[in-house]
């Protein structure tokens, strides 16, 4: 590692430490509610572990509680997991050209929302060695707080736990508002998006069980029409970088 992908590296960690936290605080009501289903500190460590990904995982447990059928989970997993395609392909346009494969499959490994929005905000090219040191901070996060919430058991009451689970939204808002105060068309188009996910909830075509198909179509029309009528030339993602 050369010393500017280490400053890249430690500039990664800094920037992913709110997100560190705040993965903590999510997952350690992630591993009550493990606790719960069944699942010992292990098994928790080893799903947590190997998926990074919050909705996808309280899915999980919620088909593991029912006794759903393998291919019901892998289906699962796949709508709600599905928009991390689209913010990989987002991701893949930032990063420099001469990116090998490798870092990019690693990287598309630890595309969050929270960390594809430090991501692809970061000015300039994006370098793996920034995007892990988000990585780094966020994913011990996540893991350490799911296995504290199994070894804490029922010692917190539900409202304590419940509470816990707001933090991942709350979170994400304190992205989202920064970068919508300096650029109005962020907030007309986190606007959108808040309206359409609020009318595809009242339809009946979207229940819980299609959560994640919905958040992948408001995704795709708002970003589509975002595109179409505020596009970014090349000379706007110039600039330091991360």
């Amino acid at each position: 590692m050369t010393r500017r992908d280490l400053i890249r590296f430690l500039r990664g960690l800094r920037d992913g430490l709110p997100i560190g936290a705040g993965y903590f605080a999510v997952s350690f009501a992630f591993g009550i509610q493990a606790r719960e289903v069944g699942l010992s500190a292990f098994q928790t460590f080893v799903l947590s572990g190997s998926n990074l990904t919050s909705a996808g995982q309280f899915a999980g447990l919620r088909i593991i509680q029912a006794g759903g059928a393998l291919a019901a989970m892998a289906l699962t997993q796949l709508v709600i997991n599905l928009r991390y395609c689209l913010m990989s392909c987002a991701l893949s346009q930032k990063l420099a050209r001469d990116v090998p494969f490798w870092h990019r499959f690693f990287i598309a490994c630890g595309v969050t929302d929270e960390i594809f929005a430090v991501g692809v905000g970061a000015p300039g090219p994006l370098r793996p060695a920034y995007f892990y040191g988000l990585t780094a901070i966020s994913w011990p996060g996540w893991v350490a707080g799911s296995v504290l919430g199994v070894l804490a058991g029922d010692i917190l009451p539900g409202s304590v736990s419940q509470a816990l689970a707001i933090a991942l939204y709350a979170m994400f808002v304190a992205i989202v508002v920064p970068a919508a105060k300096a650029d109005r068309r962020v907030l007309a188009v986190s606007l959108a998006a808040v309206a359409l996910s609020v009318l595809g909830q009242a339809l009946p075509l979207f229940g819980p069980r299609h959560a994640g198909m919905l958040i992948v179509i408001v995704t795709v029309v708002v970003a589509g029409v975002a595109a179409f009528l505020f596009p970014v030339g090349e000379a706007s993602g110039k600039g330091g970088e991360p």
